[in-house]
């Protein structure tokens, strides 16, 4: 089990973490929402280590984060960045197998091959594996890097904005793949997400931030009302519901 007890990060005089706690539920799909610089990445990192707390702790099976073997942390954590760069050509095979490097240290063996492939067949893009990431779309990049984190076989999984800049068909395709992963795999999958109508759609459970904290959280019923969208993102949202599925619009 994964907890963030009383979590808080500053820069300077600037807290942009305010006690937060957060304990994820196993074999969920958690979306984070809010308006930018909420907190939504801020505390991803923190939970995944990549980002040092002011104050508070992370646990991770009932161990402080920061006393786990690196090698070890990363095979019960998986996070994709938001902005990830790859500064040498490499083909999607290549990307991917780099998800086995907790287990291989680059000397590959028959299962890590086995990962390989099955995160690639499973993420779609087995016609694609011997193309170079430069030459894909957008949404293909992403869905190669879902494959590599995928590959490296961890219990959690963390993405931050997996959405950006993708067109509406590879976004879709993305959460429909996420939302597999939860479902088949057994995966834990906590997504900062800037799409309030994929959150409600997708997601078993929504965190809404608002100046550094958790605002509401809850089911999609709980959370996506336009009594606290309204006030977590500022603006005018209504919500209305089509086909039992709710949805947000901006006006």
């Amino acid at each position: 089990m994964l907890k963030g007890i009383n979590l808080s990060k500053k820069y300077g005089s600037k807290q942009v973490l305010k006690n937060v706690s957060t304990t994820p539920k196993n074999n969920q799909l958690i979306a984070y929402i809010g308006a930018n610089g909420a907190g939504k990445s801020t505390l991803l990192s923190i939970l995944t280590r990549t980002l040092d707390k002011t104050e508070g702790e992370v646990s991770l099976e009932e161990k402080e984060i920061h006393k786990w073997n690196q090698e070890e942390l990363s095979k019960r954590l998986a996070i994709l960045k938001q902005h990830t760069n790859v500064n040498i050509r490499l083909t999607v095979y290549d990307l991917v197998s780099f998800g086995r490097y907790p287990y291989s240290k680059n000397r590959l063996k028959d299962e890590d091959y086995q990962f390989i492939n099955d995160a690639i067949n499973y993420l779609g893009i087995m016609e694609l594996k011997d193309r170079f990431l430069d030459e894909l779309s957008g949404g293909q990049r992403q869905l190669a890097y879902i494959a590599m984190v995928l590959a490296q076989d961890t219990d959690y999984i963390f993405l931050d904005e997996p959405l950006n800049n993708l067109d509406m068909k590879h976004a879709r395709t993305i959460m429909t793949t996420i939302k597999r992963l939860v479902k088949e795999r057994q995966k834990t999958i906590i997504i900062v997400i800037h799409d309030i109508n994929f959150a409600a759609k997708y997601a078993d459970y929504i965190v809404a931030f608002k100046d550094g904290q958790i605002y509401k959280e809850g089911t999609t019923e709980e959370v996506i009302t336009e009594e606290v969208l309204q006030s977590v993102f500022e603006t005018d949202i209504k919500v209305t519901e089509l086909n039992g599925t709710k949805f947000c619009i901006y006006y």
